[in-house]
């Protein structure tokens, strides 16, 4: 498994960029820098223009590999060692320069870096480092970056990186250490909780440093997150051993004894914040048999112990053959992916807890159903709402609901009684709320509150939907390439 450096820098471009794809890289910016005199690109907060590729993955953002070589062996992953793929790798230099010269094209706002593991995570990391430090300030590209950091890198490098990136992220793979051991053996949980808690302490830091709340500036309920299958995993970690480790430490401490770092990285005392678009993780979802309730559970342990930004949730798509995985040809759940990433939407912005939404006897969503439609369906004794007199907060648990229609139902209810023409006015979605709520004692439908009955009601309606999410790839999962001209579905 060589590494071909003699391939043109376009043929490394057609091989990286599709090496990366299945990284799943679909956020805004998160940070509020505006362009400076002398430098390339700005930061602003809706400044990443995003572009959605059929399968839903963002193609806003240059996103590549530095190499696709790797010394690991995931089951999962189509750059594990064991494959037969031609392998190949950007110089530091190469990476600047694609960023700069497709920037001034305008095809890209930002850059998105990730890597296979190259000789050693630390040999890694370096050069990611090194790319990110010529960007920065030989090309002075004041853009947004998005980098992921390699587990088991010196502490060093993931802040070098930490003070030149926007945003890093520390890839969990798989939420539970067996799944880990099954088809990551080269992983373990401790070398990727590490570096996860080591972002998430200095970006506390410095934030304290400048007089900020060492909180992320996340919704009250995120901060309200608790419990989780997670409980005490960092005491636990320290208990388990991976074969090798102890040598890698010691390759590692040789390594630094060649560093080359700029002496202002090594100081860690660069004008800029530490990761100032936060942190964030990716689980891949139908490569396992965790249910929906596990995957939550860790989700929301993730949101409150390590003050994640996001976790990303990525279907699982079948591309080596390997009797642990799923057979190639298999769909991968897309379908159940959308409904995870709602059911994260409900645990950061609407106060639900993940023992709200599953428990162990109903472990898993119904995927013909939004969670939230699912949630009400489970509790109909809650039901139906009084819109006049509710709670914000109860109103806004009503499926149908946002919290900008509910915070207008209870501003505009001061003023008169509220019928179900003014909640369509206010941007409630009828077709899913009209089964949950009254307006003055009366429904809109004479509907019968029985679970069975709405539940078919409700995925008649979403029919159309769901079968437009499972078949949105068909077959053909691809971002968007900078060499051939296609148009984007709508």
């Amino acid at each position: 498994m060589e590494i071909r450096p003699e391939l043109t820098l376009q043929e490394k471009l057609h091989i990286l960029a599709d090496a990366a794809k299945y990284d799943v890289a679909c956020t805004s910016s998160g940070v509020d820098r505006r362009g400076r005199e002398g430098y390339l690109g700005n930061s602003v907060a809706a400044g990443i223009c995003h572009s959605f590729a059929s399968d839903g993955r963002c193609i806003s953002l240059l996103k590549i590999l530095l190499t696709n070589h790797c010394v690991y062996d995931c089951k999962y992953c189509l750059n594990r060692s064991s494959n037969d793929t031609l392998r190949t790798a950007f110089t530091p230099r190469e990476v600047c320069e694609l960023t700069v010269e497709f920037y001034k094209r305008n095809y890209i706002e930002g850059l998105f870096l990730s890597s296979g593991v190259w000789k050693t995570p630390a040999y890694t990391m370096e050069r990611i480092c090194e790319a990110l430090y010529l960007l920065r300030k030989e090309y002075r590209f004041n853009g947004y970056i998005h980098v992921k950091a390699i587990p088991g890198a010196p502490d060093e490098l993931l802040a070098a990186a930490g003070y030149l990136a926007d945003r890093m992220s520390v890839n969990l793979e798989l939420p539970t250490r067996e799944s880990l051991g099954k088809l990551a053996p080269n992983k373990t949980q401790k070398a990727i909780l590490r570096p996860m808690r080591m972002v998430s302490d200095t970006i506390a830091e410095h934030r304290l440093a400048i007089g900020k709340s060492a909180q992320m500036e996340r919704s009250a309920s995120t901060r309200r997150l608790g419990g989780g299958i997670f409980a005490g995993v960092d005491r636990r970690i320290g208990e388990q051993t991976e074969q090798g480790l102890l040598q890698e430490e010691r390759q590692t401490t040789a390594d630094r004894e060649r560093f080359m770092l700029p002496a202002e990285l090594r100081r860690r005392d660069l004008q800029r914040p530490f990761v100032p678009a936060g942190q964030s993780t990716q689980m891949i979802i139908g490569a396992t048999p965790e249910t929906d309730y596990h995957l939550l559970k860790t989700t929301q342990h993730l949101y409150q112990s390590y003050d994640l930004k996001r976790v990303f949730f990525s279907a699982y798509v079948p591309l080596n053959e390997d009797s642990a995985l799923p057979a190639i040809g298999t769909p991968p759940p897309l379908l159940r992916e959308h409904r995870l990433y709602q059911a994260d939407w409900l645990l950061r912005f609407y106060g639900f807890q993940a023992d709200e939404l599953l428990s162990e006897e109903r472990p898993d969503f119904n995927e013909l159903l939004d969670p939230k439609c699912d949630w009400a369906l489970r509790h109909l004794e809650l039901f139906p709402v009084e819109v006049n007199t509710a709670d914000y907060a109860v109103i806004l648990r009503v499926p149908g609901v946002g919290p900008k229609s509910a915070l207008r139902i209870v501003q505009a209810r001061r003023h008169g009684r509220l019928d179900f023409p003014h909640l369509k006015k206010m941007g409630v979605v009828l077709k899913r709320a009209h089964y949950f709520i009254t307006c003055s004692g009366r429904m809109m439908y004479h509907t019968p509150i029985e679970e069975r009955y709405i539940a078919r009601q409700l995925i008649g309606t979403n029919e159309k939907e769901n079968w437009q999410i499972r078949h949105q790839n068909e077959g053909m999962f691809r971002q968007m390439s900078l060499f051939e001209d296609f148009r984007m579905g709508a």
